[in-house]
């Protein structure tokens, strides 16, 4: 149980200064982490972290080497600790799993399964620590994952977190946002429409509560790693806050931890793909996002995709950025979320040449403070 805990609550390690391979150069302004530029697989890559709640609950991480090229961003919520777990075991699965495979082919069903085998992990650790930290039972986190293989590109993703490719349109210069990720949050009314299906007989099952759509009255989001109390009768009861206890049984469970995915044929016009958590599309457009990545050097797009959010979030509230930067944690998400980027830009060149980074970049999120 002692070694269960120690798990869970280890932080993904490696933040940006101390990353193995990749190259480029980090920094800190406050509470923005970033990594202007460095080199994978594939071509460069850039990333950006900003801390809004009291404890960093966004994580993320970029894993290149023979297998291709893993990104994972993971938007916890209730805590931290689902969102750490994930980080630390979702692409340890992921290698397992494909080392099984003849070959380690990357296919649709050996990222599902990754997830499949980190779900059944994290619940196993809440059963372990059920006795002594019962809240375990009510976090989770939303996952969005990438896999460059060979010329192929797979999105998976569970939750709201999002995928947004830029594309060149023809000679003219342009850059069309395609959307490749399928988001699980209640406002939406596929999604709405979705869980009245699967729960027929619960009139509850969404709820418009102060505004907003919410499964069970509850969380936004219909999928994730975690959230345990609303898939598992067992630990929806006592000693769990009561806010989480539903007040009929559970005869089947209401989130699911089965993503959808993508597979995308990558093609010369494909430029580069922005991973983000929900923080950033609170703030700004696909098309918003994918102008600013197009118009701006290779070198601090994440950080400046994250700047343009809080800009725009500063704006919303009617006061200046450089007041919103002197606002500190927990205080600041009151005027927005943990907001986690990566931009992967594609090198056709090296797509098509197989081409494996050596030594393999293995990058992790910042810590907090």
């Amino acid at each position: 149980m002692l070694q269960a805990l120690m798990n869970l609550l280890s932080l993904c390690f490696r933040p940006f200064g101390r990353s193995d391979g990749g190259g480029g150069g980090g920094g800190k302004e406050g509470l923005l982490w970033y990594r202007d530029v460095g080199k994978y697989g594939a071509g460069d890559f850039s990333m950006a972290v900003v801390q809004a709640n009291q404890v960093l609950e966004d994580q993320s991480q970029i894993e290149s080497g023979s297998f291709g090229t893993f990104v994972g961003v993971y938007d916890g919520h209730g805590g931290p600790e689902a969102a750490r777990y994930v980080c630390d075991h979702l692409f340890r699965n992921f290698r397992a799993i494909l080392a099984e495979r003849e070959g380690g082919v990357v296919t649709a069903d050996t990222i599902s399964r990754a997830f499949r085998v980190t779900e059944e992990g994290f619940t196993s650790v809440v059963s372990e620590m059920w006795s002594s930290r019962p809240q375990f039972a009510t976090v989770g986190s939303c996952c969005l994952v990438g896999v460059v293989y060979q010329q192929t590109l797979f999105i998976a993703n569970l939750g709201d977190s999002r995928a947004v490719l830029g594309k060149k349109v023809g000679n003219t210069g342009g850059m069309a946002a395609i959307q490749l990720s399928t988001e699980h949050n209640a406002s939406l009314e596929a999604i709405r429409h979705e869980l009245k299906e699967l729960h027929p007989d619960d009139p509850q099952i969404v709820v418009l509560k102060h505004g907003v759509w919410r499964v069970k009255g509850i969380i936004q989001v219909s999928r994730s790693i975690g959230d345990v109390y609303m898939k598992h009768a067992r630990f929806n009861r006592e000693p769990i806050n009561a806010k989480f206890r539903l007040p009929e049984p559970m005869s089947m469970p209401i989130m699911s931890a089965s993503p959808t995915i993508l597979t995308h044929p990558l093609h010369p016009s494909d430029s580069f793909i922005i991973f983000a958590s929900d923080g950033l599309w609170e703030h700004l457009s696909n098309e918003k996002a994918v102008d600013i990545v197009h118009s701006h050097p290779h070198a601090g797009s994440a950080k400046r995709l994250v700047k343009a959010a809080l800009q725009e979030a500063a704006r919303k509230r009617e006061m200046r950025y450089s007041d919103l930067r002197k606002i500190d944690k927990k205080v600041r998400r009151h005027f927005h979320d943990d907001i986690t980027v990566i931009v992967l830009f594609l090198n056709h060149d090296l797509i098509s040449r197989g081409s494996v980074v050596d030594p393999p970049v293995s990058i992790r999120s910042a810590l907090e403070h």
